[in-house]
This record gives C-alpha cells, structure tokens and sequence, in this order.
C-alpha cells in the first residue's frame, strides 16, 4: 500500500452549491475546520456523516458531464495521504503514472495510465 484515499474531488461550477446538494443526501458538516484543507468560493468539503469526504472545487468554464457520452466524460480526482511524497512519487511514477504537476503547499497532480488525475499529498 502506497496511501491512503483522503477524499474524493469534484468539479463543479459552483462549489456551495454542490456540496449543500451532497449534505442533503449524505448528512455530515460542510466545510468543517480541517487542516488539510482551505475552503473559500473556489473549494469545499462535505465531511460525510459515513467518515467519507466529498471535496467540490470550481471549475472557470464548467462543462457538465452527459453519461455516458465520453465526449463530456466524468470529472473526479483523488487525493491520496502518503507519509513521504518522494518514495510514493517513485512508486506512483513505476506503476505508470505521469507527474503533471508539483505545488510548494506539499501535494503533487499525476495522471494515471489512462490519464485521470489524481493527487498525493503529505499526510
């Protein structure tokens, strides 16, 4: 095991709006105090009353998805807590990931095989 799945991110155009949707659905606490994230107009939380986190992060120029049309496909990402960002970017990177981007604020974007991303980021 490389890390462990900090929460699920999905775009979206407007982020309180979504994540109010969720919290209707799920329960929990939208944008609960958490270290590992700053909420503001462009990213939020819903801390699931199950334990899991939905984050909701603002797109410029949203497209909707139209399943299962794959010229409008899904967007998600995960976030994955490692304990050290250098071995579990070898490691990522062996298993055929690409690094698309690395952020002074300690997390790192990487593209699986297919191309969706995902990021790690220092638990």
């Amino acid at each position: 095991m490389i890390g462990k799945l900090q929460c699920v991110v999905l775009d979206c155009p407007d982020v309180l709006e979504l994540a109010r949707f969720y919290h209707a659905l799920l329960g929990g606490t939208v944008n609960k105090p958490d270290r590992r994230w700053a909420v503001n107009d462009d990213f939020a939380t819903l801390h699931a009353g199950s334990g899991l986190v939905l984050a909701f992060q603002r797109v410029k120029d949203y497209r909707a998805p139209r399943w299962p049309d794959g010229a409008h496909p899904q967007q998600f990402h995960l976030d994955i807590d490692v304990p050290d960002l250098e071995p579990a970017q070898d490691q990522v990177l062996d298993l055929g990931a690409r690094l698309l981007h690395v952020d002074r604020g300690g997390w790192r974007v990487f593209a699986d095989p297919a191309g969706h991303p995902f990021c790690l980021i220092r638990g």
